[in-house]
């Protein structure tokens, strides 16, 4: 049975109509989305949540060591693994049109099945590992991602994205944000399977 996460009774906040600190983040989304994404317009009622998140997702995204599939598998697994309908859809999307994963690995990533791509299974194995234990993989989920060509800079790397999508994973929980048009095509729901 699904478990439907109480909703907060804050309404999302447009860069006009926010506090001043988080009016600066939010022109700086828009400047570079084009638009600001629901999910932040909802964590923008704690500026500091929505900084943080900001300033270590740009962190991640230009200094983690992993290519842009590799981090799209990281931010897709451990947001099926919170259930995240919002990160599910919205990475799905970029993991899609800008990562230019290959489709068969989008749908395993989604659906939680074997992935095709050899590393890019290990990698998605070693982040469910670190989501599922709270940061303690065996001695062998660390050596087979030493194996597959992963450094131990990587796995403080995934925790950097756990933090992340920890953040904006349990913020959609609380203010359930609709799904923009362009992320609707990639609505995810979870394979009953």
């Amino acid at each position: 049975m699904e478990r439907k996460s109480a909703l907060l009774d804050l309404v999302p906040y447009s860069a006009e109509s926010a506090p001043e600190k988080a009016k600066e983040l939010m022109e700086r989304i828009r400047a570079k989305y084009g638009f600001v994404p629901n999910v932040y317009a909802g964590m923008a009622h704690s500026p500091g949540l929505l900084e943080t998140y900001l300033v270590g997702y740009e962190q991640f995204r230009e200094k983690s060591g992993l290519n842009p599939i590799e981090q799209e598998v990281v931010f897709l697994t451990i947001s099926r693994f919170h259930r995240c309908h919002y990160c599910m859809a919205a990475h799905s999307l970029v993991a899609d049109l800008v990562a230019k994963m290959p489709t068969d690995v989008l749908d395993a990533v989604r659906k939680g099945r074997s992935i095709p791509d050899p590393k890019l299974a290990v990698l998605a194995s070693f982040t469910h590992a670190m989501v599922e234990t709270r940061g303690m993989p065996t001695p062998e989920q660390v050596q087979e991602f030493r194996a597959a060509g992963y450094t131990d800079r990587h796995a403080l790397e995934i925790i950097l994205a756990l933090a992340l999508k920890t953040m904006s994973n349990f913020s959609n929980h609380l203010l359930q944000p609709e799904l923009e048009p362009a992320f609707r095509a990639y609505a995810w729901a979870e394979d009953p399977s």
